[in-house]
């Protein structure tokens, strides 16, 4: 598919694998469950979700030549996705993700992002060499998994300075990877609570009470999540926060981006705040639930 996108999704593409067990689980248990691996990495997980929302969504990632790389490629055609802005590496093996997931939350996880960060700059080409129209001022979903050095680089950029930026740091341990946009006052930062407060080097009770800590640090838009808790939207227009619906979990690996996906698509609808926030919640809430396919 080389149609035009409608939003570049800029991060990790990779295979998840995926073990699941039907009880909760400690450290150190060995459970019976179910293994699964599945096309995932934060970008492919947002580009997954808006392809759903009726989007047109773009890669920019680095995927190797190799075995895995190829399958994940038709994996992610098959799902409507534009793939030919990827990086293809032939001395770079496809990254992957592993996590093990229970009823009572995500017991542990690795991600090897090794490859796309090693390919650094170049799976940014697409946005210097003509490929796609300079400056772009679309919509882009980032994710933290590239390296400190380059996100720095694409918050000072002028290729992306008229662009529709969101941002997301991937997971708690990559969070301090967004200091740069927080520094820089770019894009709109989707945070959960502890990642927020990794960020304002200080803890947080609610979401509403670290949105507005980190409009205070630099940022100039933040979505801060809290799990069943409320979220709160916090910018220039104002802040509010909904609370999720309830619902029995049974999955957790992606259910961020979704909700990421699911609020990024509203607005580009054109839904008010308030109802693209709603919007959000009940797509993750329909995710964790295992309602929504993958």
């Amino acid at each position: 598919m080389n149609t035009a996108p409608d939003i570049l999704c800029i991060g990790s593409v990779l295979w998840d694998v995926i073990g699941r067990c039907d009880t909760p689980m400690q450290q150190g248990a060995d459970m019976p469950g179910r293994i699964t691996r599945l096309p995932g990495g934060v970008a492919l997980n947002i580009a997954m979700a808006l392809r759903r929302f009726g989007l047109n969504p773009a890669l920019l990632s680095a995927v190797g030549r190799d075995v895995e790389g190829d399958a994940l490629i038709a994996a992610c055609k098959a799902r409507g996705l534009v793939t030919h802005l990827l990086y293809r590496s032939d001395d770079l093996p496809t990254d992957q993700y592993m996590a093990i997931e229970a009823p009572n939350g995500l017991i542990a996880a690795l991600a090897d992002a090794h490859s796309l960060e090693a390919a650094g700059a170049r799976i940014l080409a697409p946005l210097s060499d003509g490929t796609l129209p300079a400056p772009y001022t679309g919509a882009v979903a980032l994710d933290g998994n590239l390296t400190l050095d380059l996100l720095s680089q694409i918050a000072r950029s002028p290729l992306l300075a008229q662009a529709d930026l969101r941002v997301a740091p991937a997971s708690p341990g990559k969070a301090l990877r967004l200091m740069p946009f927080v520094q820089e006052g770019r894009g709109t930062l989707y945070v959960n609570l502890e990642e927020a407060g990794l960020l304002c080097q200080q803890p947080f009770e609610t979401s509403a009470q670290a949105a507005p800590a980190l409009l205070a640090r630099g940022a100039a838009r933040v979505v801060v999540t809290d799990g069943a808790n409320p979220a709160t939207v916090a910018g220039p227009d104002g802040t509010l926060s909904r609370l999720p619906a309830p619902v029995t979990v049974t999955r957790v690996t992606g259910a961020g981006d979704t909700f990421m996906a699911a609020h990024i698509a509203s607005e580009l609808r054109g839904l008010d705040p308030d109802a693209a926030l709603g919007a959000a919640l009940s797509a993750a809430a329909l995710y964790v639930s295992g309602e929504t396919r993958v």
